[in-house]
């Protein structure tokens, strides 16, 4: 398990970078950022990261617990839902269940920064109406976490800057274009968690 490696931004300033969730998570394609994580994919040097293909909210959760408490990390990236919503899987939970996932990593890592995103589109028509009542409710989520003052950032990939259906390999995962888009939306979000306070200046 990988444990010493971390992200560097700005002068002397070191930050842990955890993705966290499924297989968008993992990436298929491209990728260059140092992260922390029990798992490595893909030919680039910096590989490590804590997605979980075909995964659930619930069983993400259980993958976080194995690796948060040795890792600690300072920032996660959660994009985690899509096989809940692919499988239908108590959507009426969904925001709850990452409620509870979001609250075991400030147990865990007091001190760190969530930067969770909404779900990507999808190309079968009932995942993707899933997905959008999924989103709704991370978005009800977020607002709960900003009035709790959380350290906390949604970054919205269900977007017109997100990927969109030509951009899915498979009807499920972007290809490079489409991570590449997601890449600059997850910089946003990290831009905002620094201009708020969140990280490191």
């Amino acid at each position: 398990m990988q444990n010493e490696k971390d992200i560097k931004v700005g002068r002397g300033v070191s930050l842990r970078l955890m993705p966290l969730g499924g297989s968008v998570t993992q990436g298929e394609h491209d990728f260059e950022v140092q992260m922390v994580g029990s798992r490595q994919t893909g030919s680039m040097p910096n590989k490590y990261h804590e997605g979980w293909p075909g995964l659930k909210i619930d069983e993400i959760h259980k993958k976080a617990r194995l690796s948060t408490s040795q890792l600690l990390p300072d920032v996660f990236a959660v994009n985690a839902g899509s096989n809940d919503c692919l499988q239908s899987f108590k959507l009426d939970e969904a925001g709850k269940r990452l409620g509870d996932l979001l609250e075991y990593l400030w147990q865990t890592s007091p001190s760190s920064t969530v930067v969770l995103s909404t779900l990507i589109v999808n190309a079968d028509k009932q995942a993707n109406s899933n997905i959008t009542y999924v989103n709704d409710q991370f978005r009800g989520l977020a607002r709960q976490k900003a009035n709790e003052q959380k350290k906390f950032v949604l970054v919205d990939m269900n977007c017109e800057a997100g990927p969109q259906i030509d951009h899915l390999v498979d009807g499920v995962h972007p290809d490079n274009e489409g991570y590449e888009k997601m890449a600059k939306l997850w910089m946003n979000g990290f831009l905002e968690a620094l201009q708020k306070g969140f990280l490191p200046k």
